[in-house]
Protein backbone atom coordinates (compact mmCIF):
# COMPACT_ATOMS: atom_id res chain seq x y z
CA UNK A 1 0.00 0.00 0.00
CA UNK A 2 1.16 3.34 -0.93
CA UNK A 3 2.82 5.57 2.27
CA UNK A 4 0.19 8.79 1.08
CA UNK A 5 -2.83 6.47 1.07
CA UNK A 6 -1.93 4.84 4.65
CA UNK A 7 -1.43 8.28 5.93
CA UNK A 8 -4.71 8.92 4.66
CA UNK A 9 -6.42 6.95 7.18
CA UNK A 10 -7.01 7.38 10.82
CA UNK A 11 -5.55 5.54 13.67
CA UNK A 12 -9.14 4.30 14.03
CA UNK A 13 -9.40 2.76 10.96
CA UNK A 14 -6.02 1.01 10.43
CA UNK A 15 -6.95 -0.42 13.97
CA UNK A 16 -10.52 -1.46 13.17
CA UNK A 17 -8.34 -3.65 10.43
CA UNK A 18 -6.58 -5.05 12.99
CA UNK A 19 -3.59 -3.46 11.54
CA UNK A 20 -1.17 -1.33 13.32
CA UNK A 21 0.33 1.85 12.02
CA UNK A 22 4.08 0.15 13.11
CA UNK A 23 3.48 -3.12 11.63
CA UNK A 24 2.56 -1.76 7.99
CA UNK A 25 5.36 0.89 8.27
CA UNK A 26 7.71 -2.10 8.86
CA UNK A 27 6.61 -4.00 5.51
CA UNK A 28 6.94 -0.72 3.80
CA UNK A 29 10.61 0.11 4.63
CA UNK A 30 13.57 -2.69 4.76
CA UNK A 31 13.83 -3.91 8.13
CA UNK A 32 16.50 -1.63 10.18
CA UNK A 33 17.60 -1.86 13.91
CA UNK A 34 17.98 1.83 15.39
CA UNK A 35 20.08 2.67 17.99
CA UNK A 36 20.94 5.41 20.16
CA UNK A 37 24.10 6.05 21.43
CA UNK A 38 24.36 9.01 23.75
CA UNK A 39 22.25 11.06 21.51
CA UNK A 40 23.58 10.24 18.57
CA UNK A 41 21.13 7.95 16.18
CA UNK A 42 23.14 4.90 14.32
CA UNK A 43 21.19 2.00 12.32
CA UNK A 44 22.58 -1.79 12.79
CA UNK A 45 22.38 -3.27 9.16
CA UNK A 46 23.05 -0.08 7.10
CA UNK A 47 26.45 0.14 4.85
CA UNK A 48 26.67 3.75 5.37
CA UNK A 49 28.03 4.78 9.19
CA UNK A 50 28.55 8.54 10.18
CA UNK A 51 32.16 9.39 8.52
CA UNK A 52 32.69 11.72 11.68
CA UNK A 53 31.62 11.58 15.56
CA UNK A 54 30.81 14.62 17.69
CA UNK A 55 33.73 15.37 19.76
CA UNK A 56 31.06 14.97 22.91
CA UNK A 57 30.67 11.35 22.06
CA UNK A 58 33.85 11.09 21.85
CA UNK A 59 34.93 12.13 25.04
CA UNK A 60 31.88 10.44 26.86
CA UNK A 61 33.54 6.70 25.26
CA UNK A 62 37.19 7.67 26.15
CA UNK A 63 35.80 8.12 29.84
CA UNK A 64 33.76 4.89 29.83
CA UNK A 65 37.17 3.43 29.16
CA UNK A 66 38.87 5.49 31.79
CA UNK A 67 36.55 3.70 34.29
CA UNK A 68 37.10 0.07 33.42
CA UNK A 69 35.75 -0.84 30.61
CA UNK A 70 37.41 -2.42 27.38
CA UNK A 71 37.78 -1.18 24.22
CA UNK A 72 37.06 -4.29 22.56
CA UNK A 73 33.72 -4.28 24.45
CA UNK A 74 32.83 -0.55 23.46
CA UNK A 75 33.63 -1.74 19.91
CA UNK A 76 30.81 -4.35 19.73
CA UNK A 77 28.64 -2.26 21.84
CA UNK A 78 28.92 0.95 19.78
CA UNK A 79 29.46 -0.52 16.51
CA UNK A 80 32.97 1.01 16.23
CA UNK A 81 36.15 -0.14 14.57
CA UNK A 82 38.95 -0.91 17.50
CA UNK A 83 41.54 0.74 15.78
CA UNK A 84 38.98 4.16 15.71
CA UNK A 85 38.71 3.78 19.41
CA UNK A 86 42.55 3.67 19.78
CA UNK A 87 42.79 6.77 18.15
CA UNK A 88 40.25 8.80 20.33
CA UNK A 89 42.17 7.15 23.32
CA UNK A 90 45.43 8.54 21.80
CA UNK A 91 43.50 12.21 21.56
CA UNK A 92 41.34 12.45 24.31
CA UNK A 93 42.80 10.30 27.05
CA UNK A 94 43.49 12.34 30.20
CA UNK A 95 47.24 12.21 31.67
CA UNK A 96 47.36 11.50 35.44
CA UNK A 97 50.38 12.66 37.31
CA UNK A 98 50.80 13.07 41.29
CA UNK A 99 49.98 16.62 40.75
CA UNK A 100 47.78 17.72 38.04
CA UNK A 101 45.68 15.95 35.56
CA UNK A 102 46.71 17.08 31.59
CA UNK A 103 44.83 16.97 28.67
CA UNK A 104 46.91 15.42 25.54
CA UNK A 105 47.13 18.39 23.90
CA UNK A 106 48.46 20.01 27.06
CA UNK A 107 50.62 17.10 27.64
CA UNK A 108 52.02 17.40 24.04
CA UNK A 109 52.92 20.90 24.92
CA UNK A 110 55.04 20.21 27.59
CA UNK A 111 56.36 17.62 25.61
CA UNK A 112 57.62 20.02 23.08
CA UNK A 113 58.53 22.91 25.27
CA UNK A 114 60.85 20.34 27.26
CA UNK A 115 62.13 19.13 24.38
CA UNK A 116 63.31 22.81 23.31
CA UNK A 117 64.80 23.42 26.53
CA UNK A 118 66.61 20.54 26.47
CA UNK A 119 67.97 21.40 23.11
CA UNK A 120 68.87 24.92 24.37
CA UNK A 121 70.98 22.94 27.17
CA UNK A 122 72.79 20.63 24.98
CA UNK A 123 73.86 23.42 22.83
CA UNK A 124 75.47 25.50 25.82
CA UNK A 125 76.98 22.03 26.63
CA UNK A 126 78.76 21.22 23.21
CA UNK A 127 79.61 25.46 23.13
CA UNK A 128 81.92 24.84 26.27
CA UNK A 129 80.42 28.16 27.65
CA UNK A 130 79.86 27.24 31.20
CA UNK A 131 83.22 25.37 31.28
CA UNK A 132 85.15 28.59 29.88
CA UNK A 133 83.32 31.02 32.71
CA UNK A 134 85.37 31.48 35.29
CA UNK A 135 84.88 29.85 38.98
CA UNK A 136 84.64 32.90 40.70
CA UNK A 137 82.41 34.57 38.02
CA UNK A 138 79.85 31.59 38.88
CA UNK A 139 80.43 31.77 42.54
CA UNK A 140 79.11 35.43 42.38
CA UNK A 141 76.20 34.94 39.91
CA UNK A 142 75.13 31.71 42.15
CA UNK A 143 75.29 33.79 45.53
CA UNK A 144 73.42 36.77 43.71
CA UNK A 145 70.62 34.39 42.78
CA UNK A 146 70.64 32.46 46.22
CA UNK A 147 70.73 35.33 48.13
CA UNK A 148 67.48 36.97 45.70
CA UNK A 149 64.16 37.60 48.25
CA UNK A 150 62.26 35.68 44.98
CA UNK A 151 64.59 32.83 44.46
CA UNK A 152 62.64 29.93 43.79
CA UNK A 153 65.70 27.40 42.84
CA UNK A 154 67.29 25.09 45.60
CA UNK A 155 71.26 24.98 45.91
CA UNK A 156 71.28 21.68 43.90
CA UNK A 157 69.25 23.03 40.99
CA UNK A 158 71.58 26.86 40.91
CA UNK A 159 74.17 24.75 41.11
CA UNK A 160 73.42 21.74 38.89
CA UNK A 161 72.84 24.31 36.06
CA UNK A 162 76.12 26.39 35.94
CA UNK A 163 78.51 23.20 36.50
CA UNK A 164 79.65 24.06 40.42
CA UNK A 165 80.14 21.81 42.82
CA UNK A 166 77.81 22.44 45.69
CA UNK A 167 80.41 21.47 48.21
CA UNK A 168 82.27 24.50 46.40
CA UNK A 169 79.32 26.74 46.56
CA UNK A 170 78.71 26.14 50.06
CA UNK A 171 82.22 27.01 51.15
CA UNK A 172 81.92 29.83 48.88
CA UNK A 173 78.75 30.65 51.03
CA UNK A 174 79.62 29.71 54.68
CA UNK A 175 83.38 30.59 55.08
CA UNK A 176 83.80 33.66 53.52
CA UNK A 177 84.54 35.22 56.68
CA UNK A 178 86.87 32.48 57.41
CA UNK A 179 89.01 33.23 53.85
CA UNK A 180 91.91 35.01 54.87
CA UNK A 181 93.07 32.99 57.66
CA UNK A 182 92.23 29.80 55.40
CA UNK A 183 94.42 31.65 52.66
CA UNK A 184 97.19 31.83 55.41
CA UNK A 185 97.02 28.23 56.06
CA UNK A 186 97.10 27.29 52.93
CA UNK A 187 100.07 29.22 52.06
CA UNK A 188 102.16 27.80 55.23
CA UNK A 189 100.76 23.87 54.15
CA UNK A 190 101.54 24.99 50.20
CA UNK A 191 105.69 25.21 51.58
CA UNK A 192 105.10 23.05 53.74
CA UNK A 193 104.07 20.38 51.16
CA UNK A 194 106.84 21.27 49.04
CA UNK A 195 109.75 20.99 51.13
CA UNK A 196 108.87 17.33 51.92
CA UNK A 197 108.33 16.91 48.23
CA UNK A 198 112.05 18.14 47.64
CA UNK A 199 113.48 16.62 50.52
CA UNK A 200 112.70 13.21 49.19
CA UNK A 201 114.32 14.52 45.73
CA UNK A 202 110.86 13.90 43.89
CA UNK A 203 110.31 10.30 45.53
CA UNK A 204 106.99 11.06 47.34
CA UNK A 205 103.59 10.89 46.55
CA UNK A 206 100.69 12.52 48.38
CA UNK A 207 99.57 9.49 50.60
CA UNK A 208 103.95 9.62 51.57
CA UNK A 209 103.77 13.61 52.33
CA UNK A 210 100.56 13.18 54.14
CA UNK A 211 102.17 10.80 56.33
CA UNK A 212 105.32 12.71 56.71
CA UNK A 213 103.42 15.61 57.70
CA UNK A 214 101.62 13.86 60.71
CA UNK A 215 104.67 12.79 62.26
CA UNK A 216 104.74 17.02 62.50
CA UNK A 217 101.70 17.14 64.46
CA UNK A 218 100.66 18.17 60.85
CA UNK A 219 97.07 16.82 59.66
CA UNK A 220 95.89 17.10 56.28
CA UNK A 221 93.86 14.50 53.70
CA UNK A 222 95.62 13.06 51.14
CA UNK A 223 92.55 14.91 48.66
CA UNK A 224 94.15 17.88 49.93
CA UNK A 225 97.59 17.47 49.68
CA UNK A 226 97.20 16.18 45.73
CA UNK A 227 95.27 19.44 44.87
CA UNK A 228 98.19 21.51 46.25
CA UNK A 229 100.57 19.15 44.49
CA UNK A 230 98.60 19.53 41.25
CA UNK A 231 98.26 23.41 41.86
CA UNK A 232 102.36 23.83 42.32
CA UNK A 233 102.60 21.65 39.44
CA UNK A 234 104.70 18.59 41.57
CA UNK A 235 104.61 15.15 40.31
CA UNK A 236 106.41 11.89 41.72
CA UNK A 237 109.07 10.63 39.34
CA UNK A 238 107.51 6.93 40.63
CA UNK A 239 104.18 8.28 38.93
CA UNK A 240 105.77 8.60 35.00
CA UNK A 241 109.41 6.69 35.87
CA UNK A 242 108.46 3.99 33.86
CA UNK A 243 106.78 6.09 30.38
CA UNK A 244 109.84 8.49 31.36
CA UNK A 245 111.86 5.39 30.45
CA UNK A 246 110.36 3.94 27.73
CA UNK A 247 110.08 7.20 26.17
CA UNK A 248 114.06 6.92 26.47
CA UNK A 249 114.22 3.30 24.81
CA UNK A 250 112.34 4.82 22.16
CA UNK A 251 114.01 7.20 21.35
CA UNK A 252 117.18 5.24 21.24
CA UNK A 253 115.28 3.05 18.57
CA UNK A 254 115.83 5.74 15.48
CA UNK A 255 114.44 5.36 11.95
CA UNK A 256 117.77 5.80 9.96
CA UNK A 257 116.79 5.18 6.96
CA UNK A 258 113.13 7.23 7.26
CA UNK A 259 111.96 5.16 4.04
CA UNK A 260 114.50 6.29 1.72
CA UNK A 261 115.36 2.99 0.88
CA UNK A 262 118.56 3.33 -1.02
CA UNK A 263 122.49 2.71 -0.78
CA UNK A 264 125.59 3.89 -2.27
CA UNK A 265 127.24 0.51 -2.55
CA UNK A 266 126.14 -3.06 -0.80
CA UNK A 267 126.66 -4.72 2.52
CA UNK A 268 125.96 -0.96 3.72
CA UNK A 269 121.87 -1.46 4.72
CA UNK A 270 120.50 -4.41 5.39
CA UNK A 271 117.09 -5.11 5.76
CA UNK A 272 115.43 -7.55 7.63
CA UNK A 273 111.43 -9.34 8.36
CA UNK A 274 109.68 -12.18 9.19
CA UNK A 275 106.58 -13.47 7.77
CA UNK A 276 104.50 -16.74 7.88
CA UNK A 277 103.08 -19.22 6.57
CA UNK A 278 100.09 -22.29 7.18
CA UNK A 279 100.87 -25.43 6.35
CA UNK A 280 99.17 -28.27 7.21
CA UNK A 281 98.21 -28.15 10.67
CA UNK A 282 101.10 -25.58 11.55
CA UNK A 283 102.48 -22.12 11.18
CA UNK A 284 106.18 -21.51 9.78
CA UNK A 285 107.59 -18.65 10.13
CA UNK A 286 110.32 -17.28 7.27
CA UNK A 287 113.19 -14.80 8.44
CA UNK A 288 114.98 -12.91 5.65
CA UNK A 289 117.59 -10.35 5.06
CA UNK A 290 117.65 -8.45 2.01
CA UNK A 291 120.70 -6.34 0.96
CA UNK A 292 119.34 -2.91 -0.18
CA UNK A 293 121.92 -2.24 -2.80
CA UNK A 294 120.81 -4.79 -5.20
CA UNK A 295 117.69 -5.78 -3.48
CA UNK A 296 119.15 -9.14 -3.12
CA UNK A 297 118.38 -11.41 -0.52
CA UNK A 298 121.18 -12.89 0.89
CA UNK A 299 120.06 -14.88 3.82
CA UNK A 300 117.09 -16.27 5.04
CA UNK A 301 115.76 -19.42 7.64
CA UNK A 302 112.65 -20.90 7.79
CA UNK A 303 111.74 -22.13 11.59
CA UNK A 304 108.49 -23.48 13.81
CA UNK A 305 109.07 -20.89 16.28
CA UNK A 306 109.13 -17.21 15.57
CA UNK A 307 111.92 -16.69 18.37
CA UNK A 308 114.74 -14.28 18.70
CA UNK A 309 117.27 -17.27 17.55
CA UNK A 310 115.16 -17.50 14.43
CA UNK A 311 117.12 -14.22 13.48
CA UNK A 312 120.31 -14.33 15.27
CA UNK A 313 121.17 -17.54 13.57
CA UNK A 314 119.83 -15.79 10.35
CA UNK A 315 121.90 -12.75 10.84
CA UNK A 316 124.85 -15.08 12.07
CA UNK A 317 124.92 -16.73 9.02
CA UNK A 318 124.74 -14.21 6.52
CA UNK A 319 127.29 -11.67 8.34
CA UNK A 320 129.81 -14.90 7.57
CA UNK A 321 129.62 -15.25 4.39
CA UNK A 322 129.19 -11.90 3.65
CA UNK A 323 132.55 -11.72 5.05
CA UNK A 324 131.74 -9.43 7.91
CA UNK A 325 131.01 -6.17 6.19
CA UNK A 326 132.12 -3.06 8.28
CA UNK A 327 129.82 0.06 8.98
CA UNK A 328 126.40 -2.16 8.16
CA UNK A 329 122.82 -0.67 9.42
CA UNK A 330 120.65 -2.72 10.19
CA UNK A 331 116.64 -2.12 9.37
CA UNK A 332 113.74 -3.72 10.97
CA UNK A 333 110.68 -3.44 12.46
CA UNK A 334 109.79 -3.51 16.40
CA UNK A 335 108.72 -6.91 16.93
CA UNK A 336 110.42 -8.47 20.43
CA UNK A 337 113.09 -10.18 18.09
CA UNK A 338 114.64 -7.62 16.99
CA UNK A 339 115.08 -5.28 20.18
CA UNK A 340 115.50 -8.34 22.41
CA UNK A 341 118.76 -8.33 24.00
CA UNK A 342 120.70 -10.63 22.93
CA UNK A 343 120.33 -9.37 19.33
CA UNK A 344 121.91 -5.89 20.82
CA UNK A 345 124.58 -7.42 22.15
CA UNK A 346 125.18 -9.49 19.11
CA UNK A 347 124.84 -5.79 16.92
CA UNK A 348 127.46 -4.20 19.38
CA UNK A 349 129.79 -6.86 19.17
CA UNK A 350 129.72 -6.63 15.03
CA UNK A 351 130.02 -3.47 15.42
CA UNK A 352 126.41 -2.82 13.67
CA UNK A 353 123.91 0.26 13.76
CA UNK A 354 120.44 -0.52 14.39
CA UNK A 355 117.47 1.01 12.79
CA UNK A 356 113.90 0.92 13.32
CA UNK A 357 110.45 1.17 11.97
CA UNK A 358 107.85 3.16 13.83
CA UNK A 359 105.12 1.59 15.58
CA UNK A 360 102.31 0.52 13.48
CA UNK A 361 104.23 1.83 10.19
CA UNK A 362 104.92 -1.22 8.03
CA UNK A 363 105.85 0.98 5.03
CA UNK A 364 108.80 1.81 6.95
CA UNK A 365 109.90 -1.58 6.27
CA UNK A 366 108.33 -1.75 2.48
CA UNK A 367 111.31 -3.22 1.17
CA UNK A 368 110.66 -6.34 2.97
CA UNK A 369 107.09 -6.08 3.14
CA UNK A 370 107.39 -6.00 -0.87
CA UNK A 371 109.71 -8.79 -1.36
CA UNK A 372 106.92 -11.38 1.40
CA UNK A 373 104.02 -10.12 -1.36
CA UNK A 374 105.69 -11.01 -4.50
CA UNK A 375 107.02 -14.79 -2.79
CA UNK A 376 103.25 -15.37 -1.85
CA UNK A 377 101.44 -14.06 -4.81
CA UNK A 378 103.94 -15.30 -6.93
CA UNK A 379 104.74 -19.10 -5.27
CA UNK A 380 103.36 -19.62 -1.98
CA UNK A 381 99.48 -19.33 -2.91
CA UNK A 382 100.12 -21.54 -5.80
CA UNK A 383 101.04 -24.69 -4.00
CA UNK A 384 99.74 -27.22 -1.70
CA UNK A 385 102.14 -28.01 0.91
CA UNK A 386 103.05 -31.37 2.08
CA UNK A 387 105.67 -30.72 4.78
CA UNK A 388 108.07 -28.48 6.56
CA UNK A 389 110.91 -30.16 3.77
CA UNK A 390 108.59 -28.94 0.80
CA UNK A 391 107.73 -25.13 2.14
CA UNK A 392 111.76 -24.54 2.45
CA UNK A 393 112.29 -26.32 -1.08
CA UNK A 394 109.80 -23.72 -2.23
CA UNK A 395 111.61 -20.72 -0.70
CA UNK A 396 115.12 -22.09 -1.73
CA UNK A 397 113.50 -22.10 -5.52
CA UNK A 398 111.98 -19.00 -5.37
CA UNK A 399 114.48 -16.71 -3.68
CA UNK A 400 117.40 -17.97 -6.32
CA UNK A 401 114.51 -17.51 -8.98
CA UNK A 402 113.67 -13.65 -7.57
CA UNK A 403 117.67 -13.08 -7.02
CA UNK A 404 119.03 -14.55 -10.60
CA UNK A 405 116.27 -14.59 -12.88
CA UNK A 406 113.30 -11.78 -11.98
CA UNK A 407 113.81 -8.33 -13.04
CA UNK A 408 113.71 -5.70 -10.58
CA UNK A 409 111.80 -2.22 -11.68
CA UNK A 410 113.84 -0.09 -9.27
CA UNK A 411 117.24 -1.67 -10.86
CA UNK A 412 116.05 -0.53 -14.23
CA UNK A 413 114.66 -4.29 -14.60
CA UNK A 414 118.14 -5.89 -13.89
CA UNK A 415 118.39 -9.11 -11.68
CA UNK A 416 119.46 -8.43 -8.36
CA UNK A 417 122.47 -10.79 -8.92
CA UNK A 418 123.34 -8.60 -12.01
CA UNK A 419 123.38 -5.59 -10.29
CA UNK A 420 125.54 -6.45 -8.06
CA UNK A 421 127.81 -8.24 -9.94
CA UNK A 422 127.92 -5.16 -12.43
CA UNK A 423 129.31 -3.23 -8.80
CA UNK A 424 132.25 -5.41 -8.21
CA UNK A 425 133.14 -5.04 -12.27
CA UNK A 426 133.18 -1.55 -11.64
CA UNK A 427 134.86 -1.77 -8.38
CA UNK A 428 137.28 -4.08 -9.89
CA UNK A 429 137.98 -2.42 -12.99
CA UNK A 430 138.74 0.92 -11.01
CA UNK A 431 140.88 -0.76 -8.27
CA UNK A 432 143.13 -2.02 -11.73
Amino acid sequence: MPLRILMSFSQATLLSHRYRFWDLLYFMIPPLTIRCYNGLITTKGAEAMPTTYPTEFKVKTIRRYEKGESLKALSQELHISQSTLYQWRKEYCSIKTPNRTYTPAEFDAISRRLQKLEHHIEIIRRTGYLSSVPLQKKLATLEELYNHPDNPYSVHELCDALEVARGTFYNHIFRRADRSKYQEEQAQLMLKVKQVFDDSEQRFGAEKIRTVLANCNIHVSKKRISSIMQELGLYSVRTDAKKQFRRKQQSAKQNLLKREFSAEHPNQIWVSDITYFKVKSYWLYLCIILELYSRKIIGWRVSKHMSTHLVTATFKATFQERGSPQNLTFHSDRGRQYVSKTLTALFQQCGVKQSFSATARPLDNAVAETFFSSFKREEAYRKDYTSEQHFRRSVETYIQFYNEVRPHQTLNYKTPQAFEDAYKSVLSKSSV
